[in-house]
């Protein structure tokens, strides 16, 4: 069953973490249902040594492919964990389209570690990057938002399923904090009609990090598009009403509909419900 996905056309979504992976994904999505977006990353094809690092991606490299899909793309430097740079990036992304319909905080650090085994500086940049990210961004629109109609705060983050993670506790508790912040606005926006949800995958996705980390192999993967889709589904739905969940990808397209996700997968067989497990060691896929 094909989803029905949402006409976004004249709307304006500011994403974080755009440059490649997951935000990529979003961004190209949103676009091709006529979504304006805002693209915003670390990488820039403007730094010095952006050719030097070899690095795939960059905000204006997505920027352009959201151009290529019908609709207005703006590209913002930008690093979640300052403050000042955020409030401008919202106040410079307002100014340029009017109104901000959808917030979605990607940006994300990973690095899995034990405790003991994690240098003080990794376990600031997974707190600043994940957490204060996502307050801050979600902090510089929560005014703006407000005034939006049908208006969404979404968080690439996990369900808050456990008190403890041996082996990953420094990311655990970096994404939770992520998931509970979003779910914390969906209270405190309550009477404004924005949807505020958190978004899971089920499986580990096909990223650069996946890659680098070693997390697996293709066989443990699904595409970037699974999440992307599962955004959609999110926005297809009423804002006042679907808000303050945390929810994972397979299960929300299987609720619409979905049953069967080859589409997604790098190899043949559905990978095992790895990132889900690692929050939420109980989880079990409910077909």
């Amino acid at each position: 069953m094909a989803l029905e996905k949402p006409d976004l056309s004249g709307q304006t979504a500011f994403i974080t973490g755009t440059t490649r992976g997951i935000g990529k994904a979003i961004a190209l999505a949103l676009a091709e249902r006529g979504c304006n977006v805002v693209s915003t990353g670390k990488t820039s094809e403007s730094d010095d040594d952006f050719e030097e690092n070899d690095l795939e991606g960059s905000i204006e490299q997505t920027a352009r492919e959201v151009e290529e899909r019908g609709v207005d793309a703006l590209s913002i430097q930008l690093d979640v964990r300052d403050e000042a740079a955020v409030e401008a990036a919202a106040d410079r992304a307002i100014d340029e389209f009017g109104t901000v319909n959808i917030v979605i905080n990607n940006a994300s650090a990973i690095q899995m570690a034990a405790i003991a085994d994690l240098p003080p500086n990794r376990f600031d940049l997974l707190t600043d990057v994940n957490v204060r990210g996502t307050y801050l961004t979600s902090r510089a629109f929560v005014d703006h938002l407000r005034e939006v109609e049908d208006a969404w705060l979404l968080t690439n983050a996990p369900p808050v399923t456990i008190d403890r993670a041996p082996g990953s506790a420094p990311y655990a508790w970096s994404k939770l904090g992520m998931t509970f912040h979003t779910l914390s606005l969906a209270e405190e926006l309550a009477g404004d009609d924005v949807g505020c949800n958190a978004f899971w995958p089920v499986t580990a996705i096909d990223t650069r990090a996946t890659r680098y980390f070693g997390m697996g192999t293709e066989d443990d993967w699904r595409t970037p598009e699974i999440v992307s889709d599962t955004v959609l589904e999110i926005l297809s739905r009423d804002p006042s009403e679907f808000t303050g969940n945390a929810v994972y990808d397979e299960d929300l397209l299987r609720e619409a509909g979905v049953s069967d996700f080859s589409r997604y997968n790098l190899t043949d067989g559905d990978p095992a419900p790895g990132s889900a497990q690692l929050f939420d060691p109980d989880y079990e896929r409910s077909a």
